[in-house]
């Protein structure tokens, strides 16, 4: 554990609660919030903490671990289920087919990995996969171009944590002689970063002059 480590678990806490609280205080879906992302991540946490029970850390460890899955899974049944906050959910804008993303993660994760076994490449799977599972909600903004101050703030709190991640890895790389690379990890964290380039950007910019956020067409 470090200080940018910790700095990235907070930030992704704060940018999943304060959407989950926001949709729970309103009873509405967050304007320009993807359903779709948002069950991607959920299935990324599945997938990843397959360990929850069977492998004790520590309760740091453990409480991040069912925070994060009961909360995406919270949002999802919410944009879902919920009798009053489905009806506000715009799906005829968010329709990115995130199914696509799915297969060719599995199969990526199921060719190249660490060890091969069922736990093992689910892990990989869920690394993949979360590379990836941004892309229907930036696909949304670019679409609504107004974003709304909730979902700019949440999306740029999402990419600033896997930010402060790859800067912790680097970190870790100069300062612990034990530590070991996990490229696999690397690739995918930068790739993931590299997708926000775009949206940080323009919220940046409109963040210094003060003025709503604003994507291209």
């Amino acid at each position: 554990m470090n200080i940018f480590r910790l700095a990235g678990d907070m930030t992704h806490l704060l940018s999943v609660l304060v959407l989950l609280l926001k949709i729970h205080t309103i009873k509405s879906c967050v304007t320009g919030i993807s359903l779709k992302t948002q069950e991607l991540y959920a299935l990324v946490f599945a997938t990843r903490y397959l360990d929850i029970f069977s492998h004790y850390y520590s309760l740091y460890n453990t409480v991040m671990k069912l925070i994060f899955l009961g909360s995406s899974f919270s949002i999802v049944w919410y944009m879902r289920r919920h009798k009053v906050v489905r009806r506000s959910y715009d799906k005829d804008q968010d329709t990115f087919r995130h199914h696509f993303l799915v297969l060719p993660c599995l199969v990526l994760a199921l060719l190249i990995n660490e060890r091969f076994s069922f736990r093992e490449v689910m892990w990989t799977f869920s690394i993949y996969l979360e590379a990836v599972a941004i892309l229907p909600q930036l696909v949304l903004l670019q679409r609504t171009r107004n974003v709304d101050n909730l979902t700019g703030q949440y999306v740029f709190l999402l990419g600033a944590y896997r930010g402060l991640y790859i800067i912790n890895w680097i970190y870790r790389y100069f300062t612990e002689p034990t530590y070991s690379t996990h490229w696999i990890t690397w690739l995918s964290g930068l790739l993931q970063t590299l997708l926000y380039a775009d949206f940080f950007y323009y919220y940046i910019h409109s963040v210094k002059n003060n003025v709503k956020l604003q994507l291209p067409a």
